[in-house]
C-alpha cells in the first residue's frame, strides 16, 4: 500500500465497458512526513474520496479485483480515506 494525495480528477467520457460509471482521480504518492516521492498517477476511487483528501491506495495485481465479479484494467485504487498519520521522528 502507499499513501498520498488527490490533486485532481480524471475525465473520460470514452473508456473500457467495464469502467462506465466509475471515478478516476490524480494521486500524488507521498512519504511518511508527507512529502512528495515518485510521479503523480491515476487511481480508481470507489469510496468518495475528493481532491485535497490524504488516501491510502494499493496498486499492481490486487487492484484488478476491487470489484468482485469483474476483473477490471486497472493498476491502483484508492482503499481509504487517511485520518491522521503518527510517525515518530529519530
Amino acid at each position: 500500500m502507499q499513501v498520498g494525495t488527490v490533486i485532481g480528477n480524471v475525465w473520460a467520457t470514452r473508456k473500457e465497458d467495464d469502467l462506465i460509471g466509475l471515478k478516476f482521480l490524480f494521486v500524488q504518492p507521498e512519504g511518511p512526513t508527507g512529502s512528495p516521492i515518485d510521479a503523480p498517477f491515476v487511481a480508481l476511487d470507489r469510496i468518495g474520496a475528493g481532491v485535497g483528501d490524504k488516501v491510502m491506495i494499493t496498486k499492481g495485481s490486487a487492484a484488478r479485483f476491487v470489484l468482485k465479479d469483474i476483473d477490471l484494467p486497472i493498476d491502483a485504487v484508492i482503499i481509504g480515506i487517511v485520518d491522521s498519520i503518527d510517525v515518530e521522528s529519530r
